[in-house]
């Protein structure tokens, strides 16, 4: 675990009123940010290390700042100083989702529905103060499968047409991603922390939320690359969401498996990034998971130019394997 402390904390805890708090490091997630607790008898705060211009601490307080003044829980912002990508904030605890559904499973069915619920308070809201997520933005993300995956298992693909593919199959969608909604990008049982009650849920880690489509976050939940969820949980809270917003769901469903496919692709992408170019291996033990949910989103009609794509570019072999061997 890397423990050294920002450049510049001294003074900056210090100034926040916390200079003679205890520092605990945290483990690290995915990107570039660190976390501390600091602790100061009972009291506890975390620190937030979101160094420019790998991270942008900037768009972390948008969204915090957005998100709290329209009832939705996130932290509360105590200090910031964004030009040293310093942020100190409240502690939300221990209990990640994840965590706690572990220890205390006969609680899932429950805790995945004040998820949703969460979901739908905030698909009430207007807009965000975000850009949007636009088909350029979709296509960009959803390459980093062809740019990592495919190089990595010696693949050469047809890069034109899985460009086309997305093109067709997201076109759809897009057209019914307005009014758009906030989008958080990372919604998911690692990212949510419970905060008392079941139904109190704290959200974290929206710094590169976008205005989008509504299905994206719930499949983040409910296709979620670090926890699994069994079909029939998804199937429930898939309804659950479509009777609380009135979606068309046969429509939905359709909207859901497309950017169920366009996460999983990218996420794949990602976490063999995350091996090769960052020393981070431990991402590649995922992608079993994700490879059998972009499996069953392709499954679906309306992403048929897709799966077509995949059935005559990505071998059986490597699809049946969960995506195959990756070496670090």
């Amino acid at each position: 675990m890397d423990v050294k402390l920002p450049d510049g904390l001294d003074a900056f805890l210090k100034q926040a009123g916390w200079g003679d708090a205890a520092i605990e490091p945290l483990t690290g997630d995915a990107s570039f940010r660190r976390y501390f607790r600091l602790r100061r008898g009972e009291r506890t705060v975390m620190l937030m290390d979101s160094p420019p211009p790998e991270e942008d601490p900037v768009s972390f307080l948008r969204a915090a700042e957005w998100l709290s003044g329209n009832g939705m829980r996130a932290p509360q912002i105590l200090a910031s100083e964004p030009e040293r990508g310093l942020i100190l904030l409240e502690d939300f605890g221990t209990a990640r989702m994840r965590d706690y559904l572990d220890a205390w499973p006969a609680d899932e069915e429950a805790v995945y529905a004040a998820a949703i619920d969460a979901l739908v308070t905030l698909h009430k809201l207007p807009p965000g103060p975000f850009l949007d997520y636009s088909l350029a933005v979709y296509q960009r993300e959803a390459k980093i499968f062809i740019d990592w995956f495919c190089p990595a298992q010696n693949l050469y693909v047809d890069g034109a047409g899985y460009s086309a593919a997305w093109d067709e199959v997201l076109a759809p969608a897009i057209g019914r991603q307005r009014p758009p909604v906030a989008v958080l990008r990372d919604y998911h049982a690692e990212n949510i922390m419970l905060l008392g009650g079941l139904g109190d849920q704290g959200l974290i880690d929206f710094q590169d939320a976008l205005n989008g489509h509504r299905a994206y976050d719930l499949v983040s939940l409910l296709q979620d690359a670090r926890r699994e969820v069994s079909p029939e949980l998804e199937a429930a809270m898939f309804d659950r969401y479509c009777r609380a917003t009135g979606v068309d769901a046969e429509e939905f469903l359709a909207d859901y498996c497309r950017m169920g496919a366009q996460r999983q692709a990218k996420v794949v992408g990602i976490f063999v990034r995350l091996c090769r170019r960052d020393g981070k291996p431990r991402y590649l033990d995922l992608i079993p998971r994700v490879w059998n949910a972009l499996e069953r989103d392709l499954a679906h009609p309306a992403l048929a130019p897709l799966a077509r794509w995949f059935d005559a570019n990505i071998p059986d072999e490597l699809r049946h394997a969960g995506g195959g061997t990756i070496a670090p």
